[in-house]
C-alpha cells in the first residue's frame, strides 16, 4: 500500500499541475472570445462568467484525460531517469504490478470522467444554449450600459445613454440618448448625429425587424470636416437595428440527458451516446499505453518519449472524432461504432508493453 500511495501521489501531483495549466490557457482563450463578443455588443457583460461556468465541464472532459496521460509519462519518466524504478524492480516489484497499480490510481479519474461525461457536461451545454437563445432575443438597447459609449454595427454606429430605466413590461428605456452613425454616400463619408430625449426597443410583429424608437429627436447630417450640416427635428424617429445575433449551432443531441440517448435509433444520438461512453473507455486505454511508454533510458532523460507519445494520443483522439462523425452520418454501423478505435489502441498498448520482453527473449536466444 505504501508503494501504491507513493505512485498515486506522483501521478496526481503532476496531473493537477498539467490540468491547471491547460485549463488556464483554455479559459483565457475562451474568455477573450466572449469578451470580444461583449465589446461588439453581441453579448451582455453579465453573462460572461455564467457562460464560462457552464462550459467548464466540457473543457475538463477534454483536458483531464490528456493530463492523466502526460502525468504518467512525466512522473514515471522522472522515476526511470533517477533510477527509482530500477530500485523498485530490484526489490521484486514487477512491471505487471506497476501497470495494475497505475490502473488502480486511474480509477478515481475514471469516476470523475464518468460524472462529467454522462451528467455534468450535457447539463452545462444545455444551459449554455439557453443563455445564448436568451441573448438572441435581446435588442441593441438591451445591450447598452448607462454612461458608456458603445460601438455597434461593426463600428459604424456609436450609442450613448445617460440613464437606463425599466418600463412596466421590463424592457429597457434609455434617457438622454446620443447616436452617431457613419455611412458611405456617393463615395463620401457622411455622418449622422442623433440626440433624443428617450429611446426604447420596438419589434415589427409582421416582419420581426428590430427598431430603436427615439422620441423628441434632434438630428444633424453632414460630412466630417465641413461646416454645413442639415438639422432636423422630429417627435418620433426609428433606427433600424441589425438582425439578432446568431451563435454557432450546437447539435440537439449534445444537450440531451444520457438516459434519453439510451435505445435511440437516430444515428446522431447513437454517436453522441458512444462518444460519452468512449470518454470513459479512454482512461484505462491511455493508462495501458502510457505505462510502458514511460520507460526511458536514464541517458535519454525523462522527456525522451514525450513527443511520440503525445502524437499517439492525438491520433487516438482524432480517430475517435472521425468514427463519431462517420456514425452520425450513417456511414458506420452502431455495432462497430467507435469501439474499433478502442480495440485498435488496446492492441497498440499490448504491443508496446510486450516489445521490451520480446526483445529480451530474442537477445537471450542470440546468446545461446
Amino acid at each position: 500500500m505504501i508503494i501504491f500511495r507513493y505512485l498515486s501521489k506522483q501521478i496526481m501531483q503532476v496531473m493537477a499541475a498539467v490540468t491547471l495549466i491547460l485549463l488556464v490557457v483554455t479559459l483565457t482563450s475562451r474568455f477573450i472570445q466572449y469578451l470580444g463578443d461583449a465589446v461588439a455588443g453581441r453579448l451582455t457583460s453579465d453573462v460572461l462568467l455564467l457562460l464560462m461556468f457552464y462550459r467548464l465541464p466540457d473543457f475538463l472532459l477534454v483536458i483531464i484525460p490528456l493530463a492523466l496521460f502526460l502525468a504518467i509519462l512525466l512522473a514515471y519518466g522522472r522515476m526511470y531517469a533517477e533510477n527509482e524504478m530500477v530500485i523498485l524492480f530490484g526489490a521484486g516489484f514487477s512491471e505487471r504490478r506497476l501497470l495494475l497499480f497505475t490502473l488502480g490510481s486511474s480509477t478515481a479519474v475514471l469516476v470523475l470522467i464518468a460524472v462529467l461525461s454522462l451528467l455534468v457536461t450535457p447539463w452545462g451545454i444545455r444551459h449554455t444554449e439557453q443563455l445564448k437563445q436568451n441573448q438572441e432575443q435581446l435588442t441593441e438597447i438591451d445591450l447598452i450600459v448607462a454612461g458608456q459609449f458603445q460601438t455597434f454595427s461593426e463600428g459604424d454606429r456609436v450609442t450613448y445613454a445617460e440613464r437606463i430605466r425599466r418600463d412596466s413590461d421590463s424592457r429597457s428605456r434609455l434617457e438622454n440618448v446620443f447616436v452617431a452613425s457613419s455611412a458611405q454616400t456617393d463615395g463620401e463619408q457622411t455622418l449622422r448625429i442623433t440626440i433624443a430625449e428617450s429611446a426604447r426597443p420596438e419589434i415589427d410583429a409582421a416582419t420581426g425587424a428590430r427598431f430603436m424608437r427615439l422620441e423628441n429627436v434632434m438630428q444633424y447630417d453632414g460630412v466630417p470636416g465641413q461646416a454645413e450640416f442639415t438639422v432636423g427635428q422630429f417627435d418620433v424617429q426609428s433606427i433600424l437595428l441589425p438582425e439578432a445575433t446568431e451563435f454557432d449551432l450546437v447539435l440537439e443531441e449534445k444537450t440531451l440527458p444520457t438516459l434519453a440517448l439510451i435505445g435511440a435509433t437516430d444515428p446522431q444520438q447513437q454517436a453522441e451516446l458512444q462518444w460519452r461512453l468512449s470518454m470513459l473507455l479512454l482512461i484505462p486505454v491511455i493508462t495501458l499505453i502510457a505505462v510502458p511508454l514511460s520507460r526511458v533510458d536514464p541517458r535519454q532523460g525523462r522527456y525522451g518519449k514525450l513527443f511520440p507519445a503525445t502524437v499517439l494520443y492525438a491520433v487516438y483522439f482524432l480517430l475517435l472524432q472521425y468514427a463519431k462523425d462517420l456514425l452520425a452520418e450513417g456511414g458506420l454501423s452502431s455495432v462497430i461504432g467507435m469501439w474499433w478505435v478502442h480495440l485498435l489502441f488496446c492492441g497498440i498498448a499490448f504491443a508496446v508493453y510486450r516489445l521490451p520482453a520480446l526483445g529480451n527473449r530474442l537477445a537471450r536466444g542470440a546468446k545461446a
